[in-house]
Parts: C-alpha cells; sequence; structure tokens
C-alpha cells in the first residue's frame, strides 16, 4: 500500500469518527450505560469478522495473542468508551472532542510512568500548553454546569490512554484483539451499571438502531480502515491527520442542530490543538516508523 493510500483511509477514518458526536445528540431516551451496550452489540461483529478475514480464519489464535496487556488496554478503552458516551451527553460536542485529543500526550506522561518511557522535551513543554487549555475549558465547565461532562471526556482520554500504553507494553502490531475485548467489556459494564442506576437496556427502536449503527458503522468500519491506513503512516503524522475528526465533529452539530460553544471553548480547544499538533510535527522529525509487514 502506498503513503497516499494508507493517509486517506485515515483520514476517512476520522471523517467517519467526526459524525458520533450528531449522532449520540440524536439518540433521544437511553441512557449513557444502554448506548454503551448497543453500541458495543454493532462494533463487536464487525470486528470478529475483519480479524477473521485477515487471519485467515484464525480468529481464536488472533484474540489469544493480545494476552493479558490486551485485556488490560480492552478494560482502559471500555472505560473510555463509556466516558466519551457520558462527555458528548452531558457537555458540548466541541467540548467533549477538543479534550478527547489530548490523548496522546496523557499517554507519554503514562508511558514514562509505567513503563519507563523517555518522554521528549518537546513533548513536555506540549504537555503543559495542553494543560493551559485543558484548564481554560473545564473552568468553563464550573460556570456552565459541564463540569462532569468536561470531567468524563478526560477520563476517557485517560482511558484511552491506558489502552495505548498497554499495547506498548505488549509491542503488539495489531490492535484490533483488543479493541473487541473493549467492546465486551462495555457489555459487560453497562449490565452491571444499568440497576445501579435505575436504567434499562430497553429504549425506543430509533436510539437502538442509531446506537448499534454508531458501533458497527461510524466507530468500527472507522476503526477499521485507521488500523490498515495506520501500517504506512508514522505515529506522528497519525496524531495529525487525526485531527480531522476533532475540527469537524463540532460543525456537524452547529449545521444540523444548531448547537454552538462558546469562546472559551474555542480558546482552550486552540491551545491545545496548537499543542498537539507541536508536539506531533516535532516527532515527525525523527526517523519515520517503517510500515508494518
Amino acid at each position: 500500500m502506498q503513503y497516499g493510500t494508507g493517509a486517506a483511509l485515515v483520514v476517512l477514518a476520522s471523517v467517519m469518527w467526526s459524525f458520533t458526536g450528531l449522532a449520540i445528540r440524536n439518540i433521544h431516551e437511553a441512557g449513557t450505560w444502554a448506548v454503551l451496550f448497543w453500541r458495543s452489540v454493532g462494533l463487536v461483529p464487525v470486528l470478529l469478522c475483519f480479524i477473521a478475514w485477515r487471519s485467515g480464519g484464525h480468529l481464536l489464535d488472533s484474540l489469544r495473542k493480545v494476552g493479558w496487556p490486551g485485556v488490560v488496554g480492552g478494560i482502559g478503552l471500555a472505560f473510555a468508551f463509556a466516558g466519551a458516551i457520558f462527555a458528548l451527553q452531558n457537555t458540548t460536542v466541541a467540548n467533549a472532542v477538543f479534550l478527547f485529543a489530548a490523548s496522546p500526550m496523557l499517554a507519554a506522561v503514562l508511558g514514562w510512568l509505567v513503563l519507563g518511557e523517555k518522554v521528549r522535551g518537546a513533548t513536555w513543554a506540549s504537555i503543559a500548553v495542553a494543560g493551559l487549555g485543558m484548564f481554560v475549558m473545564v473552568r468553563e465547565g464550573l460556570a456552565t454546569g459541564a463540569v462532569t461532562g468536561n470531567i468524563a471526556a478526560i477520563l476517557s482520554a485517560l482511558g484511552f490512554a491506558a489502552f495505548t500504553v498497554a499495547l506498548r507494553w505488549s509491542r503488539a502490531e495489531d490492535t484490533t484483539p483488543s479493541i473487541v475485548i473493549a467492546g465486551l467489556f462495555s457489555m459487560l459494564i453497562a449490565i452491571v451499571m444499568l440497576p445501579l442506576q435505575s436504567e434499562t437496556l430497553a429504549a425506543p427502536l430509533p436510539d437502538i438502531l442509531i446506537a448499534v449503527a454508531l458501533g458497527a458503522c461510524l466507530l468500527g468500519t472507522g476503526l477499521i480502515l485507521y488500523t490498515i491506513g495506520a501500517r504506512v503512516v508514522p505515529a506522528a503524522e497519525l496524531t495529525l491527520l487525526s485531527m480531522v475528526e476533532v475540527m469537524l465533529a463540532p460543525v456537524w452539530v452547529w449545521l444540523f442542530l444548531g448547537e454552538t460553544a462558546t469562546a472559551n471553548t474555542f480558546v482552550g480547544g486552540a491551545i491545545l490543538l496548537v499543542a498537539i499538533v507541536g508536539n506531533a510535527l516535532s516527532g515527525a522529525r525523527r526517523p519515520a516508523t517503517p510500515p508494518i509487514t
């Protein structure tokens, strides 16, 4: 596969993910845990079919290869999934996606703390700038009542960072089986949390269909495209290309639902994006990651 094809697949995946906030906004009655469950019902079969196809039918062997790091990463990703849904239901889409974007730098900190990986000086500087941007956005939530949604978005980013660090621990080349594990854990977490929150899986059929389509089409298919494209695109450039999601997500809810964000959201988001792009560009100057074969 050529670099241009891989980059196009990554951008297409980011465009698909950018519709997640709009889809969540059109779920009117189902709660966080019901959405998490039904989205996983759509996600898991799609990924299992992809793994079976790519492994030549050796599905169980592929799932076993992830080992304990894959299980730990799957749990982290399951909490990231849950936090993302809650955040999108309880704060603006702009706030949520800007805060989700902090995940690569949170992964750098976790990698340093857990794995002892060296963090570049440029990354520490980017983390400091990103922290300022997040503070501007979260502080606004205290006044607007969206503080729980903002905190959930940060915890979601942290969960995805934990997933990333777990994969570094295992040195896994294929992340897809870990995402399947995350989907299964998401269903389990939802079943446990539903009675505790006095919620139910029962929801209007349109809500269920949107959640299932969100898992199967937007998230699942997007992850497959991203996984294929990432084989020939260096990690630093993946961060930049994935910014398409951050840019477009607030646009869709503004165009279709008239949802807007305050000036502080965009100021804090701009600061955060400067930090992310700066870190990615500084990383791009290092030797490129060879394609996975």
